[in-house]
């Protein structure tokens, strides 16, 4: 069992910058594709950012390549997100998740979710 806990969220200008972070209990994280989603109310849950087991691998989605950076630290078992350039429609409840699979941008794939946190981005 893995339990994830999301911090960082909050109120920003567009154009801003957060970094969320993701800290892990119950098991090590280095075993785990770790996953960063969002979703906005009346929307679908979407893949923002994944990365490997070893973080030797990223993936984006194209709304947010070259704006956010998906990271990890497996010694403090914390995953994190930088983002950059905030647009009001980024405004979303901010989700990690963790999945015992190589790769994964697809919700269903992965096991294991956190609570959210908040990222409101004002106009």
């Amino acid at each position: 069992q893995v339990q994830l806990v999301e911090s960082g969220g909050g109120l920003v200008q567009a154009g801003g910058s957060l970094r969320l972070s993701c800290a892990a209990s119950g098991r090590t994280l280095s075993n785990y594709l770790m996953g960063w989603f969002r979703q906005a109310p009346g929307k679908e849950r979407e893949f923002v950012a994944a990365i490997s087991w070893g973080g030797g691998s990223t993936y984006y989605a194209d709304s947010v390549n070259g704006r956010f950076t998906i990271s990890r630290d497996n010694a403090k078992n914390t995953l994190y997100l930088k983002m950059n350039s905030l647009k009001p429609e980024e405004t979303a409840g901010y989700y990690c998740a963790a999945a015992h699979r190589p790769v994964g941008t697809n919700s269903y794939e992965y096991r294991y979710w956190g609570q959210g946190t908040q990222v409101t981005v004002s106009s």
